[in-house]
């Protein structure tokens, strides 16, 4: 039932050698032979798989051990079980992308009072569930890019959906919220949320949940998926449909999973960062905590390899950085 999918690990020659060869002096500074493991929201999802291969690189860079594990599926409670056999594991750090708020909270306080280390990315649980949130760029800043972009796309005014992962995640619930507070200023005043469609992160509910969201708003000029699968499900539908050039499909996806899209003329500009440097970025955390470099408390510095030094933010939360807006004249240059 617990099987890891992707895995990493270092000879012990290279911790040994201080990881010159796996990363230089910084890590150096960090205990060698750490184990870390990642917990993505689903073990297949692209966006998530981006994400750990960031961080597994990273535990390689500085002399650890690490491996991806998860559930297929993204319900509330699917994680749960994977922490329980992680904490019968004794890793030194678990990094966790959760898919509810609450519902894992007393299995990631069970490994914390056994020493583990508990880093949330990418989607926060509540506080006491972990000691850092790696954040992907500020949720404010995140969810009004959002409707200032969808808006822009629209003309400034008509109805658009907003098509969600699940219900209790946690990260787009704190974007839509912003949205949401952002469409109450008086230049968004003809602009009009109809619905907020859930597409689970399942690529064939997410088809069909934009298939009727066209159908039951005839007059829709656009749909926002905050979620990398949302964004491409739309616009796979939407690119054979005779939606097609009439209502604008945009949010936050990968530029090679939505390069064809932009192409093909069904999708003019979205958002993201780069997964890979957020897992990248939880894996230099976590080892740093598990190290003893830093607790968790406000103002806390720690290296983080390629990205240089970050500092801890209020409630243990770390910013990536700001989301890249894609569109024709730059997605060439990106590939992830």
């Amino acid at each position: 039932m617990f099987k890891p999918l992707r895995h990493t690990g270092t000879a012990a020659l290279c911790a040994a050698l201080l990881a010159i060869s796996c990363g230089g002096a910084l890590a150096a500074d960090l205990k060698s032979g750490l184990k870390i493991a990642f917990l993505p929201k689903q073990i297949n999802n692209p966006y998530e798989v981006i994400a750990d291969d960031g961080g597994l690189a990273a535990i390689k860079e500085f002399g650890g051990m690490g491996k991806a594990v998860g559930p297929s599926d993204a319900g509330a409670s699917s994680q749960v079980s994977y922490i329980n056999t992680l904490i019968t594991q004794h890793q030194d750090a678990i990094v966790i992308a959760a898919n509810d708020a609450n519902a894992v909270v007393p299995y990631l306080k069970k490994a914390m009072g056994q020493g583990i280390k508990v880093v949330t990315f990418d989607s926060d649980t509540a506080p006491e569930g972990r000691q850092l949130f790696v954040n992907q760029a500020n949720a404010e800043g995140i969810g009004r890019g959002q409707v200032q972009l969808v808006a822009k796309l629209m003309g400034g005014e008509g109805e658009f959906a907003i098509l969600s992962a699940t219900p209790n995640a946690t990260n787009q619930n704190t974007w839509i919220k912003w949205m949401q507070d952002e469409l109450k200023k008086p230049e968004y005043s003809k602009i009009k949320l109809v619905k907020i469609a859930y597409g689970n992160d399942d690529d064939q509910k997410s088809f069909v949940e934009t298939q009727g969201l066209l159908q039951a708003y005839p007059n829709l000029k656009a749909i926002v998926a905050p979620t990398t699968v949302g964004i491409a499900a739309a616009a796979r539908y939407i690119s054979t449909s005779s939606s097609k050039g009439k209502v604008a499909v945009t949010g936050l996806g990968t530029p090679n999973q939505m390069r064809a899209f932009v192409k093909n003329g069904t999708v003019t500009a979205f958002q993201l960062w780069d997964p890979a440097e957020l897992g990248y970025l939880a894996a230099y955390a976590a080892a740093s905590l598990a190290s003893g470099k830093i607790s968790g408390k406000e103002g806390e510095t720690f290296d983080a390899g390629k990205l240089g030094k970050r500092t801890v933010g209020a409630q243990g939360e770390i910013i990536l950085g700001p989301p890249t807006t894609f569109d024709a004249s730059n997605i060439d240059k990106y590939n992830f």
